[in-house]
């Protein structure tokens, strides 16, 4: 059955390339005209949203190595023990909605520390599919299309990582 998934998921991409030079052919266009367009296009909005990578990427790196995430969850600790949140979650739930790479990172650290299988390594691996790069995400796309404005996206994005962080680790302790 796996060799299967494995020969088709292969052929998916050629396959979806094929069908659409077929239907371009049948549509009487030109396929490789519409897509050097499309490659432009893309170089274009590379270059208008690279500035703001590169503050992300300075912002986030300021961030791990200032210590300052460190400092943040010493201060918050009481608070996490006393509503039952583990603190080794903490820096990957403060850094997820910022940086996926860092996020990753950090979930590789804590499955690395306390195992794929332990109730920690669970809660992070569930915290990483229920929330979102918001920060990245939100900053790359009203970039590209010029959005000056994304106060409330923000809030109601940061509004649903917090929910996701808490249920997954409400979820997690519920189900072991």
């Amino acid at each position: 059955m796996i060799d299967v998934i494995n020969f088709i998921s292969n052929l998916a991409m050629p396959f979806i390339i094929l069908i659409i030079v077929f239907y371009g052919f049948l549509e009487k266009k030109e396929v490789f005209d519409k897509f050097l367009e499309g490659a432009k296009d893309g170089i274009k909005i590379v270059v208008n949203i690279f500035p703001t990578l590169i503050g992300l990427f300075l912002a986030v790196g300021a961030l791990r190595n200032s210590g300052i995430i460190d400092i943040a969850i010493r201060l918050i600790e009481p608070i996490l023990h006393f509503v039952n949140f583990p603190s080794e979650i903490m820096p990957l739930a403060i850094l997820r909605p910022i940086s996926g790479s860092s996020s990753i990172a950090i979930a590789t650290d804590i499955m690395k520390n306390f195992g794929v299988d332990s109730q920690i390594g669970i809660m992070a691996s569930v915290i990483m599919g229920a929330t979102e790069t918001t920060l990245y995400t939100i900053a790359v796309y009203s970039s590209s299309v010029k959005i000056k404005k994304t106060r409330f996206v923000l809030i109601a994005s940061l509004t649903a990582d917090i929910v996701g962080i808490i249920a997954s680790v409400v979820i997690c302790r519920f189900l072991s």
